[in-house]
């Protein structure tokens, strides 16, 4: 069975006209079981995240800092979120879902976490609406735990992955690679193991043609005992802080590719959902909602 963890504590309420889409913890989860690709058997409510797991990534001091709600005026804002221990509760929550979704997923096959992705979150500090890094830590666990020795992360969000790049700049164990718009934000960006920048207004033909060139070798080279796959959809065309030009159709031949890398080669894979800001919110579930379809029909 498809694992998916999710709480109705994802959808944290934000100060009106805040940009974030935070509604969407809401609608997707409602959108798959209306149109039948889940049943509410398929999700599941993460526990909170340890604190001793949380510090095996995250620096001691910037954990006390958030915990204890002390983040300087600055350190918040770089946040993107008004800081609140019901936030900070949302986050190790989110940090439990993917960690908890990476074991289902070594049981079978994939798992999902409906939030998560959360690339821009440092050892010592949140940017970018990225508060903790789920993805470090879900790495960090498969790898301390012995459940596997090398994980391959493939982000393909708009933005690139600095948080985690710069997490797991010493540490071979953990293979980054980000596919990202060049002149998108963050402006001043990290090194992963392999980054593809991407210029303004690429579309489908040629955004997939770069995937198709890197993906399927890089995991016939590396050989990676799971994958960690952040599938942004501010890729779209209609992405108000995305730049690039892909369709709908796009983002699901994307999101077929890598899944079905996974499955050709036995590789368990958590998928964690990224940004995604179109204006309107129903292109953001649609492309959402496609890799839950793909992982049922591939997978089940």
């Amino acid at each position: 069975m498809l694992k998916i963890a999710w709480s109705p504590e994802y959808a944290h309420p934000l100060p009106p006209g805040h940009r974030f889409p935070m509604e969407k913890y809401e609608l997707l989860p409602e959108q798959l079981v209306y149109e039948g690709t889940v049943t509410s058997s398929n999700f599941f409510k993460p526990n909170a995240l340890e604190e001793k797991e949380i510090i095996k990534v995250h620096d001691p001091v910037y954990w006390q800092k958030l915990k204890n709600l002390t983040l300087s005026r600055s350190e918040e804002r770089a946040t993107g979120f008004p800081l609140s221990e019901a936030l900070v509760q949302r986050e190790i929550l989110i940090m439990g879902g993917s960690v908890q979704a990476a074991q289902f997923a070594l049981l079978n096959g994939i798992a999902m976490n409906i939030a998560g992705g959360t690339h821009h979150a440092f050892a010592d500090r949140g940017e970018g609406f990225c508060l903790l890094n789920d993805i470090a830590l879900a790495a960090d666990f498969l790898v301390s735990s012995g459940s596997v020795q090398k994980v391959l992360v493939v982000d393909l969000d708009v933005h690139q992955g600095n948080g985690t790049a710069s997490i797991f700049q010493e540490r071979s164990e953990v293979f980054t690679f980000s596919m990202h718009g060049q002149k998108n934000y963050p402006h001043r960006k990290e090194k992963s193991d392999l980054d593809i920048e991407l210029p303004d207004g690429i579309g489908d033909e040629a955004y997939l043609k770069l995937l198709e060139n890197h993906l399927p070798r890089l995991i016939e080279k590396l050989e990676p005992e799971f994958i960690i796959y952040q599938s942004g959809v501010d890729v779209l065309k209609t992405d108000k802080l995305g730049r690039l030009g892909m369709s709908l159709a796009g983002v699901q031949k994307r999101d077929h590719l890598v899944l079905s890398l996974a499955r050709k080669n036995k590789i368990p894979i958590m998928c964690c959902m990224g940004g995604g800001y179109s204006p309107q919110i129903r292109h953001i579930i649609e492309a959402h909602a496609q890799v839950y379809r793909l992982a049922q029909e591939l997978f089940f």
